[in-house]
């Protein structure tokens, strides 16, 4: 998204570059906002796919095709208000190159009304939520689309130096046209989250999610920390998450009662070019969830697995005795001369006391570029995982994407 009212430049900047070690620095609140804003991004990908569990040999018949379009606006109404809306469609064209069809949808992914006072700003309305600083619920987007957007209303203060304070109420979480209370009530979700960046090179960040209780007497709680220094040409992060649901809230995985606790922990550094992250984590799960209605926000998340590690991060394994521990690499190159980037990762993913799965595997490796405005890549996926008395599941994908924002 470009830059438009104070509200989303923030919440964009805070987001953190998928794939790099270091986040990107929040902008401040001082950027004057520009009194008309449009943006919009046109899509496609398409998916080669192979899974030893059918009768797929990469055949068009479970390949998967499709084009996205989002427009929007920012716009400046005076006074310190404004506002911002999107609209987002995905079309498979009727093109008859992969079987099932993807067909065609389409929704109003933003609608939102801003206002500015001093260096507090309000945005309510339906809107996506950034990683940094909302990791139990934040929205990723899939070729330039929006997965998951929020129905609520969120203020940002940077009165405090080098502080960022956030608050928030979010009422309903969906995707496409189709939208959900936080628990089944009107009570909705609260969250309170800071950043502060008043040390060298160092960002402490923390949020604090609650769920009240609903006509089932289900309600939820979720804590988030984390730490990240740069030391000489190092990249240094610690992070901490708890979550814990009783019986009846949208945030209960299984009948138990203990939390789930999650730690990660990575190490990064940069060299003429060529970077590498290494990412070791644990999460003890209990009966709660590390995510929230989309990708979750810790670090042990996968994010490129084909199928089964990500779900773990949703607390697939919903017995207290079950335990997860991850280790993931991932490297990447920047070829001179602006030729793009070449990327590899591999994840491994154990887990003890689990009647489901017992470990999994997943690896891939890719290249993008950027041509004529068009960022695109090209990436192979493998993904084994090995459940418990069953035989392994092999899925390998290749992935052909482009976007164009304008």
């Amino acid at each position: 998204m470009k830059k438009g009212l104070l509200l989303s430049v923030v919440a964009s900047g805070l987001i953190y570059a998928g794939g790099d070690i270091a986040p990107v620095a929040p902008v401040q609140p001082t950027a004057a906002p520009a009194a008309c804003d449009f943006y919009g991004s046109l899509g496609a990908r398409y998916e080669f796919i192979k899974d030893n569990s059918s009768a797929n040999k990469w055949g068009k018949e479970d390949n998967t095709w499709k084009t996205t379009l989002v427009l929007g606006v920012n716009k400046e109404l005076g006074y310190g208000f404004g506002f911002g809306a999107e609209v987002a469609a995905t079309t498979d064209l009727g093109l008859d190159i992969a079987t099932p069809k993807y067909g065609e949808d389409a929704e109003l992914s933003q609608l939102f009304l801003t206002y500015k006072a001093g260096n507090t700003a309000i945005k309510a309305g339906r809107q996506a939520l950034p990683k940094s600083l909302s990791p139990w619920a934040w929205t990723d987007s899939t070729v330039g689309r929006l997965d998951t957007t929020y129905q609520g209303v969120v203020i940002v203060n940077t009165d405090l130096p080098d502080t960022t304070l956030v608050g928030a109420w979010i009422a309903q979480a969906g995707d496409k046209a189709s939208f959900t209370k936080i628990n089944g009530s009107n009570k909705g979700l609260y969250m309170l989250a800071a950043q502060y960046k008043g040390f060298a090179n160092t960002t402490l960040t923390g949020s604090v999610y609650f769920i009240p209780k609903n006509d089932s007497n289900g309600k939820a709680i979720s804590a988030w920390g984390s730490v990240e220094s740069k030391v000489n040409n190092f990249d240094l992060g610690l992070q901490v998450a708890y979550a814990k649901a009783k019986a009846g809230s949208i945030a209960q995985v299984g009948a138990g009662t203990k939390a789930t606790i999650g730690v990660a922990g990575y190490v990064g550094t940069n060299f003429n070019g060529l970077d590498a992250k290494l990412t070791l984590a644990y999460i003890k799960n209990g009966n709660a969830t590390l995510n929230l209605g989309g990708t979750s926000g810790f670090w042990g998340n996968v994010g490129y697995s084909n199928f089964g590690g990500d779900v773990k991060m949703a607390g697939d394994f919903a017995g207290n005795s079950a335990k997860q521990k991850i280790a993931k690499l991932d490297l990447g190159y920047k070829l001179p001369n602006d030729y793009g980037k070449v990327y590899a990762g591999v994840a491994y993913d154990k887990v003890s006391s689990s009647t489901v799965w017992d470990k999994s595997i997943a690896a891939r490796v890719g290249y993008s570029f950027t041509v004529k405005g068009v960022k695109a890549k090209v990436e192979y996926r493998y993904t084994k995982n090995s459940p418990v008395g069953g035989n392994d599941i092999k899925i390998q994908k290749v992935r052909v994407e482009g976007i164009y924002k304008f």
